[in-house]
């Protein structure tokens, strides 16, 4: 049985019916949204956004789709990537460009095996900028994949553009190598939100939302899990990122001191 056949499978046995979904609930006050304003609106260049989350000072946590254009399929550069941290009415907390993106190098935008598109569609953004953590405080990832039990999930979205949603809770229907179900509300533009699980005084990143997806005419809203994707994702940033800065001193005769700067060119972040 195929990994999405299997989790359709999944799915379809599930019977969540026993608790009742939350409804969304809009961040339009001050007080609502603070707690969640490491979450903010991913927009491109081209017009497009999705939601993204701050998970270090400066990382951030999306979908692989999402730096992609999705008129002509071709793959975004860093550039054309500006993250809005807390994003409500018009303001955000924190507003940075990105420096770079960093995806699996399994993931295929135009690919037609929909289970590993979903399993991979994961992005990590490192920022022109730090965001300070008196200013922000990030989301860290779940160490443990998520396989059921209730969640949380804030987005943006068509029609709520402007500011973040909360659905408190929504629930995971089931899960297989590394695929998620789960039954939230999301729509267009909710893609690359943060999907939240909480364990005792911790609200930690269990997942990201790739899209929907139809299990025998049920559409339900499909993830991934993160622990391992992240921590490659990590790996394979500092190793293609730019250089540091070489600090340079040297010491003449006479024991006066002068510096200089080595400064390195990077490639193109994307």
């Amino acid at each position: 049985m195929s990994n999405l056949k299997f989790l359709i499978a999944l799915v379809l046995w599930a019977t969540p019916a026993f608790a009742e979904n939350a409804p969304l609930i809009g961040l339009n006050r001050i007080e609502k949204a603070e707690p969640w304003k490491a979450v903010g609106r991913l927009d491109t260049a081209t017009g497009g956004f999705c939601t993204a989350t701050l998970i270090a000072p400066d990382l951030v946590l999306t979908a692989a789709h999402c730096t992609y254009n999705s008129g002509t399929g071709v793959s975004l550069k860093a550039r054309d990537l500006t993250f809005r941290a807390g994003f409500r009415d018009g303001k955000a907390q924190a507003e940075r460009k990105v420096l770079q993106i960093a995806r699996l190098d399994s993931y295929d935008y135009a690919g037609t095996d929909h289970a590993q598109n979903i399993r991979t569609d994961v992005a990590l953004l490192r920022l022109a900028r730090p965001i300070a953590t008196h200013i922000i405080d990030p989301f860290i990832v779940e160490p443990q994949a998520v396989t059921s039990g209730p969640v949380s999930v804030v987005s943006y979205g068509k029609g709520r553009s402007e500011r973040p949603s909360l659905q408190k809770e929504c629930q995971v229907l089931g899960a297989d190598r590394g695929l998620v179900a789960m039954d939230c509300d999301v729509t267009f533009g909710s893609s690359g939100a943060p999907v939240f699980k909480r364990t005792g005084e911790k609200t930690r990143i269990a997942s990201v939302i790739s899209g929907t997806a139809s299990f025998g005419g049920n559409w339900r809203t499909v993830g991934m899990a993160l622990p391992d994707t992240v921590a490659v994702l990590k790996a394979q940033m500092w190793a293609n990122g730019p250089a540091p800065v070489a600090q340079v001193r040297r010491i003449t005769v006479g024991g006066n001191r002068s510096g200089t700067s080595a400064k390195f060119i990077r490639s193109d972040g994307s």
